[in-house]
């Protein structure tokens, strides 16, 4: 089995590739070093079922409209679904649904976006200070974030109305002439929605089945605690009895691609192996931005830093809760993590 990319080149802005019939491919710039977000339109006859938005901008609204106008040919969107609460997903479904579309998601992510959407902060809390001090972060970098406005969702997601059709797993939903199972993944985002055809050659995954890199796996203020990577790795197992080689995977970012069986191993091998990495790291006591280095090939600059950080939180945290490392509060204010002989924690 081998993976395999149908589709090489992407759309061109305000243009869309048709992937399978009755589904057309569409890809939205975004600014940052992931620099686009792909999104599908299910032709459902007398409307458009599209699937995720890209963020609420004057040059994403533009290009949509230049997409309503051609390829979609003039029709009317009638449903949006999103599959996940994160603002390059869900940014643009209150604009459609202030055009009249439904929008079709998962309570977590309705919730969440809602919630996210009215939480504006000029300033960051003391809750989020202090967990840039628990991870480690370096002084000059803490003292700049603690003075600067904080990204807040509003900034890029368009105020969502009341109002929404639940996703639930095990549920179907019909589109573009297909029935689709709904399966939840978790890990990168609570309740992430994925939608498997039942004639078995296309799955729309969203971030949960990416092509070539893993979407961000991170721990935030609101849930210190937390542990995605054993989330992401539960869901990537719970995947594979549904897997077969020729679906044609269409995912959030990245190329379409074939050979999912493989990719889903390969997810899995991925953070076990950092696991790995990281253990071995732990024969001094490490914070969470000094483990930079073994997690990540690339060199994290400014406009990576919070993301490293809260991803390194999140493998440290799942080798505490294994039992896998210590971990201790130094007088500094960040917690120092330390493996644990021969792999097993005594506290």
């Amino acid at each position: 089995m081998k993976i395999a990319t149908p589709f090489p080149d992407p759309p061109a802005p305000g243009t869309a590739i048709t992937v399978a019939p009755g589904i057309l491919w569409m890809r939205l710039p975004l600014p940052m070093a992931l620099d686009h977000v792909n999104v599908y339109a299910l032709d459902d006859g007398d409307g458009w079922t599209i699937v995720d938005t890209g963020f609420d901008t004057r040059k994403t609204r533009a290009i949509w409209q230049d997409l309503l106008d051609g390829p979609l040919a003039g029709k009317p969107v009638t449903r949006v679904l999103v599959t996940h609460h994160h603002p390059d997903h869900i940014g643009l479904a209150g604009w459609f649904m202030a055009q009249g579309a439904e929008l079709l998601t998962t309570r977590t992510a309705y919730l969440q976006a809602r919630m996210l959407i009215l939480d504006e902060q000029s300033e960051p809390l003391p809750e989020q200070i202090a967990f840039w001090t628990r991870a480690g972060m370096d002084g000059p970098t803490l003292a700049r974030r603690s003075a600067e406005r904080p990204f807040n969702f509003a900034d890029c997601v368009h105020a969502l109305p009341l109002g929404f059709t639940r996703l639930i797993e095990g549920g179907t939903l019909t589109a573009a002439g297909r029935t689709w199972d709904i399966r939840m993944g978790d890990g990168h985002a609570p309740e992430h929605a994925t939608l498997w055809s039942r004639d078995g050659d296309v799955v729309l995954g969203g971030d949960q089945l990416l092509l070539s890199i893993s979407p961000n796996l991170g721990v935030y203020p609101t849930e210190p605690d937390a542990d995605p990577v054993a989330d992401w790795i539960e869901s990537c197992n719970r995947f594979l009895p549904h897997a077969l080689p020729d679906q044609l995977i269409l995912g959030g970012h990245k190329l379409p691609y074939t050979g999912l069986p493989l990719r889903l191993r390969q997810m899995i091998d991925n953070h076990h192996n950092a696991l790995a990495r990281l253990a071995a790291y732990l024969d001094a006591p490490r914070t969470a931005a000094q483990c930079f280095p073994v997690l990540f090939k690339r060199t994290i600059d400014a406009g990576t830093y919070g993301l490293a950080l809260v991803e390194s939180v999140a493998h440290l945290n799942h080798l505490h809760q294994a039992g896998r490392a210590t971990r201790e509060l130094a007088d500094d204010g960040a917690w120092y993590f330390t493996a644990a002989p021969d792999g097993i924690a005594t506290e």
